[in-house]
């Protein structure tokens, strides 16, 4: 155990954190922080470590072996996750000699100075039904090679698993009553269960990613939004389950619950349960309700408080459960619609989205006022996508050509306003006509997916780019 004069000091004073220097080998008991890494000018793994500690985090979940971060998180006790990325899992599958090499090449050198508690076979891969054929048959074969090396190694400490999303369950999110859950037919047999056969019988866990934001923002007329925040209850919203007779009082629980149902019902109900995803975003686009820095924060804060003093669901009373919160950073790079660029505890500069102790032990009461939230009712306005500001910046002329051209080959007569003598020819300006072309593009076909950002060249906008006869068409037409 380090002395107490190497302990990291970690400050809260009205919001900021003011951290100490040197390493600490002491590891925090708060919940664990996804560590993803799609963004621009993040800060380097070292510093990250430090953001990690200065909120408490005990632990971490990446999302491939990468040896800066691995070699980062050394000595810090942290307990570490890796993800073994979707597209080696075939190959792992096919052969042990493989998955013996993945191990000598990813975790070996690292461990036990880092300490690596979970490796996660792939991400969410039944969401994904182009690989069904080639990947889902192999997930289980693939974690048993691992397992297979791992025991060679006489490493027993590392417990082996994988992600999936809520849609594993024929209901997907918003499975009421939680015990009427079940897994999708397409899988619950050929795919789920030998999966749990294996979770269980090497004491492992089945992880869910678990986003009660999206349950709340697709039903928020009959969710409340306190329900989803941890603040249900009373005045909050509950739920009692028909079929248990069990009380609910925030949607996290119902979720979590209707995994432990599923899971009985294919025979394996005892099978440990972790959160491998969560959190709240804490900003979006204007038609996306309740994304803001407010809601995240009251989300994050009552879910470590949460699983710091009573872990467990109403089925599972107790049980504690390895969590992590998503994620670290804001990721600017990450495609989709805007929340999916606004989960950070952090804005890529390091600086703090709002204070949090995943701990736990910080009262509630003792943060600073949040801002209010100013988004939590549908926005009614009309909205445009036009080319993204980038103040001080020079326009990249080729990617966003590159980015004009495809908007204009998708659609129909997606850019004809623009081509020479169209009434939004002038400005005859890459930028002005990339604008034009984002909105065009974005307004046809927003309805089946289509999102305003381009690779992050575009943004969304409340004020009308319309000018002299050229008119943008908005949400509303």
């Amino acid at each position: 155990m380090a002395s107490m004069a190497a302990l990291l000091v970690v400050v809260f004073l009205a919001g900021c954190h003011v951290v100490a220097q040197g390493r600490s080998t002491a590891a925090a008991h708060g919940i664990g922080v996804n560590y993803g890494r799609v963004a621009d000018d993040i800060p380097p793994p070292a510093r990250s470590v430090e953001l990690l500690r200065a909120v408490g985090a005990g632990a971490v979940k990446i999302y491939d072996a990468n040896s800066s971060v691995l070699r980062a998180l050394a000595g810090t006790r942290m307990r570490v996750s890796i993800m073994v990325p979707n597209e080696i899992i075939p190959g792992l599958a096919a052969s042990a000699a493989a998955a013996d090499r993945w191990v000598a090449e990813n975790l070996v050198p690292y461990y036990p100075e880092t300490r690596v508690k979970y490796l996660l076979v792939g991400n969410e891969l039944l969401s994904d039904y182009s690989i069904a054929n080639s990947t889902w048959p192999r997930i289980v074969p693939a974690m048993e090679n691992l397992h297979v090396s791992l025991r060679r190694r006489r490493i027993s400490s590392v417990k082996i698993s994988t992600t999936l999303a809520m849609d594993a369950l024929t209901s997907g999110s918003f499975p009421r009553p939680p015990s009427a859950a079940a897994f999708r037919p397409d899988i619950a047999g050929d795919v789920v269960r030998p999966l749990l056969r294996f979770l269980n019988g090497t004491n492992s866990y089945y992880f869910v990613d678990a986003y009660p934001y999206f349950v709340w923002a697709g039903n928020n007329d009959t969710v409340p939004l306190e329900y989803a925040l941890f603040q249900g209850g009373g005045g909050g919203g509950r739920y009692v389950d028909p079929g248990t007779g069990l009380t609910y009082t925030n949607m996290l629980d119902e979720m979590l619950d209707s995994v432990v149902h599923a899971m009985a019902k294919l025979g394996y109900g005892g099978v440990k349960l972790g959160i491998a995803e969560t959190g709240w975003p804490n900003g979006g686009d204007y038609e996306q309700i309740g994304c803001n820095a407010h809601n995240a924060a009251v989300y994050n804060r009552n879910l470590a408080a949460r699983m710091a003093r009573s872990p467990g669901t109403p089925a599972r009373p107790g049980a504690k459960m390895p969590v992590f919160v998503f994620s670290l950073y804001n990721e600017d790079l990450k495609p989709g619609p805007g929340t999916e660029r606004h989960w950070g505890l952090y804005y890529a500069n390091g600086t703090a989205v709002y204070p949090v102790d995943l701990t736990g032990a910080r009262p509630l009461r003792s943060y600073p006022p949040l801002p209010p939230p100013e988004n939590d009712a549908p926005y009614k306005g009309p909205v445009w996508c036009v080319l993204a500001g980038r103040r001080g910046e020079k326009l990249n002329e080729t990617a966003v050509g590159d980015a004009l051209a495809y908007a204009c080959g998708q659609g129909n007569g997606t850019c004809d306003a623009i081509q020479p003598g169209g009434e939004c020819f002038r400005p005859n300006t890459t930028a002005a006509h990339a604008s034009y072309a984002f909105n065009s593009y974005w307004q046809q076909l927003r309805k089946t997916g289509a999102t305003c950002y381009f690779n992050n060249l575009a943004e969304e906008t409340t004020k009308d780019p319309s000018h002299g006869s050229c008119k943008f068409h908005s949400s509303l037409d």
